[in-house]
């Protein structure tokens, strides 16, 4: 099957491009940046190819010629305020997305979201909710196959959430947390990607939403702390009321980069847990983070928690290979 990865660049596209790979189908890593994804040249049965997803001729070109195209577009903060940023991205990209595939007559569409999109308060969240309205308004006019994933929060050895928890709490002695009982069910990278596996041509999916959660459930300062003691630093870890967690994502909307933003903050307003697991449903077991994320996050060596990842990525992340 010949499969169009958009996003492939990313932390959950080089895990999905290899497992796509190890199953035998053909990859196209869509990308604006072609050397953003130069890491994924090695990867048998896989090209990159540039293209600009917010060009619809660009864009159309790119999926002509593919049985599926996958989304894996998305961001967790905007550069300015207000949405504009999310709606590009979340929404206007799809959209543009659901014409190519049709003008190309590619018949299915994968599409990445989150867990909880259209509720609560964020930009994020809103935008990501929309989107889902597109892709399913599609489904039902009939001019398109999709199905649309929507996982917690995503861990793996090369991830930006226990990572950067790790990073901060190396940093100084306190580390202030704004909604420490916030609730989340973090699930492994390797498992999403398996799903996505398994649905590529389950056309008994068509129209359907998973939501995708590990095996765990933890509060926010419950995982930051656990974070703390598996990296062996001594750190107070202070919860914040929300008047002052606010005021945090306030403050952190100015920083370049925005570790944290007040749009995180609305978004952890909701826990990220799920009623039902999309994994569960697929025949995938999921893992937790206690199980599988002490053997990167106890090593500050990045080459091994290099070769860690490539140890998994070679077991296929489950017991199929």
């Amino acid at each position: 099957m010949k499969v169009f990865v958009l996003g492939g660049s990313g932390f959950v596209g080089g895990h999905l491009i290899r497992r796509l790979s190890a199953a035998g189908h053909d990859i196209t890593a869509g990308t604006r940046y072609a050397q953003d994804a130069r890491h994924l040249s090695v990867v048998p049965r896989t090209t990159i190819h540039q293209c600009n997803p917010h060009d619809l001729d660009s864009l159309t070109r790119a999926v002509d010629g593919h049985d599926v195209v996958i989304n894996l577009v998305g961001i967790l903060n905007e550069r300015g305020f207000g949405g504009k940023g999310f709606k590009r991205v979340h929404v206007d990209l799809v959209e543009r997305l659901i014409i190519a595939c049709e003008a190309a007559k590619v018949g299915r569409l994968l599409q990445m979201s989150s867990l909880n999109a259209g509720q609560g308060e964020s930009h994020y969240l809103k935008s990501r909710g929309a989107a889902e309205s597109l892709v399913k308004t599609a489904v039902e006019s009939g001019h398109l196959q999709a199905t649309i994933f929507q996982p917690s929060t995503i861990f793996g050895p090369d991830d930006s959430f226990l990572n950067r928890f790790a990073g901060l709490l190396r940093i100084g002695p306190v580390l202030p947390l704004a909604r420490p009982n916030a609730r989340f069910a973090p699930v492994y990278v390797g498992d999403v990607a398996e799903a996505f596996v398994r649905d590529l041509d389950n056309v008994e999916s068509n129209g359907k939403t998973y939501a995708l959660c590990g095996a765990e459930v933890w509060s926010l300062k419950e995982l930051v702390e656990w974070i703390r003691d598996q990296i062996g630093v001594r750190r107070l870890v202070i919860g914040l009321p929300d008047v002052l967690g606010r005021l945090q994502g306030m403050a952190f909307d100015l920083v370049p980069g925005k570790p944290f933003s007040s749009d995180n903050f609305k978004s952890l307003k909701v826990d990220s847990i799920c009623t039902d697991n999309g994994l569960t449903e697929l025949g995938i077991e999921p893992w937790g983070v206690s199980q599988l994320a002490p053997t990167w996050l106890k090593s500050g060596d990045r080459q091994v928690r290099y070769q860690q990842y490539r140890r998994l990525a070679r077991r296929g992340d489950r017991e199929e290979h």
